[in-house]
């Protein structure tokens, strides 16, 4: 069952609006992934099978070597990952 609230309402509506907002993809992919971390250690999101795998999949996209710059494929794995979180967080 999803969280309800006035919490829950804002943190889903912050991460939307962080998955779709100007700049580097992987730039806002990190700020999705603070987001949530702060909405599941309030309290104001549930964990869901499907956003830890999804959250797990946005950091492998992210993963990179000392020194190495996030490219294109990167980029386009955090917009693919970000649009399907977006869309389970009605269950969280």
């Amino acid at each position: 069952m999803a969280t309800e609230g006035d919490a829950a309402e804002r943190a889903r509506a912050d991460v939307r609006e962080l998955a779709v907002a100007l700049g580097h993809p992987t730039d806002n992919a990190l700020l999705v992934l603070d987001r949530l971390e702060r909405a599941f250690a309030a309290g104001d999101l549930q964990r869901t099978p499907f956003l830890v795998r999804a959250m797990g999949d946005l950091r492998l996209a992210l993963a990179q070597d000392e020194g190495q710059r996030l490219g294109g494929k990167s980029a386009e794995a955090a917009r693919v990952i970000m649009r399907a979180i977006v869309r389970g967080l009605e269950e969280a």
